[in-house]
């Protein structure tokens, strides 16, 4: 008997944001924040996803992100609490003639509270973010999700940074591998043996070439992560492909620079938004689930402590 196969579907994915609509939120989120002496940065913030998120597509549907300023800023205000409280401390050591203790015990509560932003951070913006209204979630554990993180930062230490490259990976792959799309499961593959070879070649010929090759070692990172990733629902999977190359790189980043310099950082928006569209037009998805049939299964999470804390550290978005 012959055997069916799945059928394969079409996705399309785009971002149809314009420079010219970000610069306007830019400005007027930089101003706002200035004249209300920061205060409105969470509603900036909030703005700038919602802009992002509604000019990104699949199969010409907008994806939407539903946070809002007054979420961020319950968190942003429990954030500078945080950070006060952190910043008391040093100054008391510091009054204390104790500076290097306060600094270490500075940076060693830092390290403790990334792993928590990292959950946090990625349970609400998941939950906040939605498309044809099927919602996404995050279920990683929160006390697992800490042993791990520091068990990885331990035998980073121990090995002088060597497995800095499995900590990325596994990070990469826990975080990831926990997102849902509905009914549907994100997956991610990278091996941080095959990433620590990618990248010690990536630099020897960055070095060799003087640095041209920089645009091929950034194509090579950008392809390691978007081939990795998968996402899954029963038995049907769809592939994430990156067809960008060296040579697409090399005009992105340098256009993307001269744009920066020569408007004296007014080009801003125009980069963000030929970035966004440059990635988004170098991913192809190639699959056989039917999005029609994604189910609602992920609930709302609304406490932005985590993304406020992750953003404040500065630390990027892994997705």
């Amino acid at each position: 008997m012959e055997e069916i196969l799945p059928k394969k579907m079409e996705y399309k994915l785009d971002f149809k944001g314009e420079g010219k609509a970000f610069f306007g939120i830019v400005i007027v989120n930089w101003l706002l924040t200035i004249v209300t002496l920061g205060i409105y940065y969470p509603w900036a913030k909030a703005k700038t996803l919602q802009f992002m998120f509604g000019q990104t597509t699949l199969n010409d549907d907008a994806f939407a992100f539903h946070g809002t300023g007054k979420e961020m800023f319950k968190g942003f205000i429990k954030v500078i609490i945080i950070f006060a409280i952190l910043f008391g401390i040093l100054s008391l050591f510091i009054y204390l003639d104790l500076p290097s203790v306060g600094l270490i015990s500075f940076y060693l509560i830092v390290i403790a509270i990334m792993p928590l932003a990292i959950h946090g951070s990625y349970k609400y913006r998941m939950s906040r973010t939605s498309w044809r209204g099927v919602r996404f979630g995050y279920r990683g554990d929160r006390n697992e999700f800490v042993k791990l993180f520091f068990k990885w930062i331990f035998y980073t230490v121990i090995t002088l940074g060597i497995y800095s490259s499995w900590f990325k990976m596994n990070l990469r792959s826990y975080v990831l591998s926990n997102i849902r799309f509905g009914d549907a499961e994100m997956n991610y593959d990278g091996d941080g043996g095959d990433y620590l070879l990618m990248n010690i070649k990536g630099y020897l010929l960055s070095v060799i070439t003087l640095g041209i090759y920089s645009f091929w070692w950034q194509k090579d990172i950008f392809e390691y992560y978007v081939n990795n990733l998968s996402l899954h629902k029963d038995d049907k999977r769809i592939e994430f492909t990156s067809t960008a190359t060296g040579a697409d790189f090399i005009g992105l980043i340098i256009i993307n620079l001269l744009m920066i310099i020569f408007t004296l950082g007014l080009g801003y928006a125009w980069v963000v938004t030929r970035t966004m569209k440059f990635i988004f037009d170098h991913i192809e998805l190639d699959g056989t689930i039917d999005l029609n049939t994604l189910q609602q299964t992920e609930e709302n999470f609304k406490d932005a402590t985590g993304d406020d804390i992750s953003d404040f550290l500065d630390i990027d978005f892994i997705v």
